[in-house]
C-alpha cells in the first residue's frame, strides 16, 4: 500500500526536468531533432564571475575624464600591408545577409561606421549596402564559398577565414529554404526555397598545413593588403591558435559556446565547444610562448554584453571582442514591443530562437519584406551606435579605476574570481587568496 504525504508537495526530477520531458515527447511526436538559432542557454562560468581589483593605495587611478584612456585598437599588423584601425575594440560580428534581412545588415554598417568599428559579412557574399554603409567591412570566407569572388576579396579591408563558430565547433551552417528568397539565391547560387547546409571543412582543407596556403592564396589575390584573420571555435584554444599562427594569420578570432548562430541543431549548442572564459587564457597562452602576443592580434567573442565583459576579456589579453547577438538586440531583437506577436509564435520576447523560420517580428532574421520594413536601418543603425558608445566608455571607467591610460594595459592582476570554476579558467586568484585550481599550468 502506497502513502503520499499531503504535507510534501510533488517533486520533480532534476535531471527530467519540464524542458527535458517536453524534449523527449517533441523527438518522440516528430523523429527530428530541433533546430534553433542564438547561443547556448545554459550557465556557464562567464565574466559575471569575475571582478577588477580598482585601485587604491596600492595602485594609482586615473581622474575620471580628465586624463586620457585610449580605445583605439589596431588590426593586421603583422603582414597586411594596410591594417586597420579602429577606435573602439568592439567589433561586429559575422551575420550573414541570408540569416539577417537587408535591412538589418545595413544597420549593422551604419552603426559600426558611426562607431568607427568594423562589421563583418558573414556567409553568403557581401551585399552592395553593406559595402555602401561600412566604413570598414571585414570580408568572411566559409566553407560553403557561398557568394565568394575575387572582386568582393578586394573590396573588402580585411578578410575572414572561418574554419569554425563557437555556436558549432566541427559543424556547418544552415538556412532553411523559407529564408532563401530570389536575391539570397542568385547571391549564393542556390534554388530558391531549398534548405540549404553549408559544409563543416573547406573544400580544400585536409589539414593544418593547408591553411597557410589558402591564407598565401589570399594575400596574393588581395596583394597583401588585407589583414587576414582566422577564426576557430572555442575547442581546443591553445593548438588551435598556435597552428592558425604557423600558418601566418594577422588575427586570430576566437569564439566561445555562448556564440550565436542562425540556425543549428539544439544539440550541438548545448553540448559541443567551451565556454568563452575557458578559452582566452589558453589563446593567449599559445600566443605568448611563439613570442607572438599583441604581434598577433586575438579578438574574442561569445556572450559579450556589455564594457565590463570587454575590459575583462582585454585585461585576460584579447586585443578587441566581437558582438553579434547584443548587436541584434540593441537593433531592436525580442524587443517586448512584439510581444503579442512573439506569443502568436509560441514564444515570448526575450526568449525567441527559431531564427532560422524567418518569421521574426522585428525584421531582423527574416527574408520577408514585411517584416523586414519594420526595421528602419538608419534608427537602427543610431541605436546600435549608441550601445557601442556606452559599452566604450563602461571599459574605460574601469580601466581608469585601475590606473590604466589604455584598454590594452589592462591585465590578469587587476582581476579575481568568485568561484573555483572561473578561478581555474581565467587563471585569476580566487578572491581574497593568490591561488586558483592548478596554478602554474592548464
Amino acid at each position: 500500500m502506497s502513502y503520499h504525504n499531503p504535507f510534501t508537495p510533488p517533486r520533480k526530477s532534476a535531471t527530467f526536468d519540464d524542458h527535458t520531458l517536453a524534449e523527449i515527447r517533441r523527438a518522440a511526436a516528430t523523429g527530428i531533432y530541433d533546430i534553433r538559432g542564438a547561443g547556448t542557454k545554459r550557465k556557464v562560468p562567464h565574466f559575471d564571475d569575475l571582478l577588477f581589483l580598482g585601485a587604491s593605495i596600492s595602485r594609482y587611478p586615473l581622474e575620471g575624464y580628465r586624463e586620457k584612456c585610449d580605445t583605439t585598437v589596431t588590426l593586421g599588423t603583422r603582414f597586411a600591408r594596410k591594417p586597420i584601425t579602429l577606435k573602439t575594440p568592439i567589433t561586429i560580428a559575422g551575420m550573414s545577409f541570408g540569416a539577417l534581412s537587408g535591412n538589418a545588415k545595413e544597420a549593422l554598417g551604419r552603426g559600426a561606421t558611426i562607431a568607427g568599428t568594423s562589421t563583418t559579412t558573414g556567409d553568403g557574399g557581401m551585399t552592395d549596402e553593406e559595402r555602401g554603409h561600412s566604413q570598414t567591412l571585414v570580408y568572411q570566407y566559409l566553407p560553403s564559398r557561398y557568394g565568394m569572388n575575387p572582386k568582393d576579396l578586394r573590396r573588402a579591408d580585411a578578410i575572414e577565414v572561418v574554419v569554425g563558430q563557437g555556436a558549432k565547433p566541427g559543424g556547418g551552417g544552415m538556412l532553411l529554404g523559407q529564408k532563401i528568397s530570389d536575391r539570397v539565391a542568385n547571391m549564393r547560387n542556390l534554388p530558391k526555397g531549398i534548405d540549404q547546409r553549408s559544409a563543416c571543412r573547406h573544400p580544400d582543407w585536409t589539414g593544418p598545413d593547408d591553411l597557410e596556403i589558402k591564407i598565401l592564396e589570399l594575400r596574393e589575390i588581395t596583394d597583401w593588403e588585407k589583414p587576414i584573420y582566422i577564426k576557430v571555435g572555442g575547442a581546443r584554444p591553445y593548438y588551435d591558435t598556435a597552428l592558425a599562427v604557423k600558418a601566418g594569420a594577422d588575427v586570430v578570432v576566437l569564439d566561445g559556446m555562448q556564440g550565436g548562430t542562425a540556425a543549428t541543431q539544439d544539440v550541438f549548442i548545448e553540448n559541443v565547444g567551451m565556454p568563452t572564459l575557458a578559452c582566452i587564457r589558453p589563446a593567449v597562452q599559445a600566443l605568448q610562448d611563439l613570442g607572438m602576443h599583441r604581434k598577433v592580434q586575438l579578438i574574442v567573442s561569445g556572450g559579450i554584453r556589455s564594457g565590463a565583459d570587454v575590459a575583462k576579456a582585454l585585461a585576460l589579453g584579447a586585443d578587441a571582442v566581437a558582438i553579434g547577438t547584443a548587436a541584434l538586440v540593441a537593433l531592436g531583437d525580442n524587443d517586448p514591443k512584439w510581444e503579442e506577436e512573439y506569443q502568436k509564435l509560441g514564444t515570448t520576447a526575450g526568449a525567441y530562437d527559431d531564427w532560422h523560420e524567418g518569421k521574426d517580428p522585428a525584421g531582423i532574421t527574416t527574408q520577408d519584406p514585411e517584416l523586414a520594413a519594420r526595421l528602419d536601418p538608419v534608427a537602427a543603425g543610431r541605436r546600435l551606435a549608441n550601445y557601442l558608445k556606452v559599452m566604450t566608455l563602461e571599459a574605460q571607467t574601469i580601466a581608469r579605476a585601475c590606473g590604466k591610460n589604455h584598454l590594452h594595459n589592462l591585465e590578469p592582476e587587476d582581476l579575481v574570481a568568485l568561484t573555483m570554476e572561473a578561478a581555474a579558467m581565467a587563471q585569476v586568484p580566487l578572491a581574497g587568496t593568490n591561488w586558483f585550481p592548478g596554478k602554474g599550468s592548464f
